[in-house]
C-alpha cells in the first residue's frame, strides 16, 4: 500500500492497519464500500441479541439504569463468557439509532478482534433500594477499539478523497451509515480537518469552526 492509504500519525497508521484487516476479513476491497457491522458480527462468531431477550434476566431497576441515561446512556457491550456454541453475545441499546448502533457494534467487534479482555458491568443493591452501576474501564483499550472500529467504518484513503472532492460530513455519513460526528472525528484525527474546512470554504481557509466529538 502507498502512503495515501494511511494517516500521517504513527498511532493513526497502527489503527488504520487493523481496520484494513477487518475490512479485508469482511470481504471489502474498495474503501468506498460500506461495511455492515451486523454482517461482520456473524462471520466473527458474534451473536447480536435483541435487548428484549435479556430483559427477563434483569431487574426493572437495572433496565432503567441501562436505558435511562439519554444520549450518554450505555451503548452496548459483549458478555465476558462465551455461549455454549462458542459465540460471544453482544447486546446493543435499542433506544439508539442505527448509525450509533453501527459504531457501537463495530467497537465491540474491534475489542474481540484485538483480543481485549471484556470489561465487566456490575450492579449492586444499596440499603435504600437504589442500584449502583460500576464498570471496569481501561482508557487505552477503549481508545484502540473505538479508533479501529471508526477507521473500519470510514477508511482513511476514501475519506481523504471524499474530503478533497468537497463532500460534506453529512454526505459522507450517509454514504457509510454512521453519524456526522463520527465522520468529523475521523477527519480530525486523520489530520484532514484543515483540508476539509478549506474545501468547504470554497478554497479559502475557514477559521472559527469547532466540532464537539
Amino acid at each position: 500500500m502507498t502512503d495515501h492509504h494511511f494517516p500521517p500519525t504513527r498511532k493513526g497508521r497502527v489503527f488504520e492497519t487493523y481496520a484494513v484487516c477487518l475490512r479485508e476479513f469482511a470481504g471489502l476491497r474498495d474503501p468506498r464500500q460500506r461495511l455492515d457491522p451486523f454482517e461482520l458480527a456473524r462471520y466473527a462468531n458474534l451473536l447480536v441479541a435483541e435487548f428484549e431477550s435479556v430483559i427477563p434476566f434483569l431487574s426493572p431497576e437495572t433496565v432503567a439504569q441501562l436505558l435511562g441515561g439519554g444520549k450518554d446512556a450505555w451503548s452496548g457491550g459483549a458478555c465476558s463468557q462465551p455461549l455454549p456454541d462458542g459465540r460471544r453475545l453482544i447486546i446493543l441499546n435499542p433506544t439508539h439509532g442505527k448509525n450509533r448502533q453501527n459504531a457501537t457494534l463495530m467497537e465491540e467487534i474491534s475489542h474481540v478482534f484485538l483480543g481485549h479482555k471484556p470489561s465487566r458491568l456490575a450492579f449492586r443493591e444499596e440499603g435504600d433500594g437504589t442500584t449502583v452501576r460500576a464498570r471496569d474501564y481501561n482508557a487505552e483499550i477503549e481508545e484502540q477499539a473505538y479508533s479501529v472500529g471508526a477507521a473500519a467504518l470510514v477508511p482513511y484513503s476514501a475519506l481523504r478523497e471524499l474530503v478533497r472532492e468537497g463532500r460534506t460530513s453529512r454526505q459522507i455519513a450517509r454514504q457509510y451509515e454512521v453519524s456526522r460526528l463520527l465522520v468529523e472525528y475521523r477527519i480530525k484525527v486523520s489530520k484532514l480537518w484543515n483540508d476539509y474546512l478549506a474545501v468547504q470554504g470554497d478554497g479559502r481557509p475557514v477559521t472559527g469552526r469547532t466540532v464537539k466529538i
